[in-house]
Parts: C-alpha cells; structure tokens; sequence
C-alpha cells in the first residue's frame, strides 16, 4: 500500500519558475525564507550553545513553531530541518549528530531516542517525474521507541512504540511495536521486553 504523500512540490511549485523544471525550486521563498532565519538562528544560538542547556535549545525549537514536551534532550550538534513541523512528547532524545529532515510532519512519542549520528530522511523525489518534484511524508515514533547510532529512517517510514532500529540500520518499511530491527535493509531480529514483563510500572 503506498505511504500518503503530505507535500509534493509539483501541487505548489509550477514547473515555468525554472527554464528547466528539473531545477526548480522544492518550496516558496517565503518557506526558503523561514529556513534561512531558523539557520542562522540555529549556527548563532543553538550550536554554539553549552551542552547542559537542553532547556534553552528546546525554546529555541519552540520560537521557531516546534511543540515540545518537559525535559526534551536535544544536543547542541543535532540538526532540525524545520522545527515547525517537529512534535516532541516528553524526554526526547536526540543525540549529536542526529539529524531530522522534516519538510513534513515527524512525531516523536514519549521517552523516544535518537542516538548518534542516527537520520530521519522525511522526503524524497518522484524519479518518475522527469521535473524531479520533492514528496515528503509525515512520520511517527512511538514512545520509547530508539534510532540507534548512525542508522537511517526512510521517508514515510514510522516507529511503534517500543521499536529498536539497530547500529548502522536501513528502515525502509515500518517498524512494528516492541520489536527489534536491524540490518541493510532492516529486518526482523526478534521481540523487545515490554517494561511490565520485567516488573517495572513506567508503561
């Protein structure tokens, strides 16, 4: 079943603002805008910033329209494409390195993690379309779920709760809930232990 696409760049951009349509533009100016200032804002403030000061990059992602929860945990060298279309439930994680490429909607649940170097590519391009127009998909990650380090999340690809992506894993198709992936492409290894079959009360 084909995954939804949120935002094709062929419905918003017309193909006569380039002499080549291959070489058009993925967004408005106005959007183009929005990224320079949330760049600059980002290579000023939010990279720069002291590594204990999770607080203080959280509202920067807020001043910039991201909804996050209390206690988010973002890096200084983590990257967001657009915090506009970033949702945090609380205690986030994303490590150094992590980076989301986010033209669409991404969600991420409660107690999830992106560890090192760990990519949430949200969009792609219709290699059919001799324009080569963007699609960008809108993605979730389920509480607690975890990107381990240096692995990658397709577009369109979601995460149930309590899904693991192991080291230097490819998700190109979804991850179901409490179950553990890895590989190139990422395949089924076996179930995670829910926290209540150990004794624990956090789910």
């Amino acid at each position: 079943m084909p995954r939804p696409v949120h935002y094709n760049a062929a419905d918003h951009i017309s193909a006569e603002t380039a002499a080549d349509p291959y070489q058009r533009p993925a967004f408005s100016l106005q959007q183009r805008l929005r990224r320079l200032l949330w760049n600059i804002c980002w290579a000023l403030f939010y990279r720069t910033s002291p590594r204990p000061l999770h607080g203080w990059r959280s509202f920067l992602l807020r001043l910039f329209g991201a909804t996050m929860g209390p206690a988010c945990h973002f890096y200084p060298k983590s990257k967001v494409w657009a915090p506009w279309n970033l949702v945090c439930a609380d205690q986030v994680t994303s490590a150094d390195g992590a980076e989301i490429y986010n033209p669409a909607p991404v969600s991420f649940g409660s107690h999830a993690i992106l560890s090192q170097d760990a990519y949430v590519c949200g969009a792609t391009h219709d290699y059919d379309d001799p324009a080569f127009p963007l699609l960008a998909y809108a993605m979730t990650f389920g509480a607690y779920s975890w990107v381990c380090a240096r692995a990658s999340v397709g577009p369109g690809v979601s995460m149930g709760d309590g899904a693991v992506l192991g080291l230097g894993s490819v998700a190109t198709r979804n991850l179901e809930a409490w179950t553990i992936y890895a590989g190139v492409p990422a395949v089924k290894l076996k179930e995670r232990q829910r926290p209540a079959d150990r004794g624990s009360n956090i789910l």
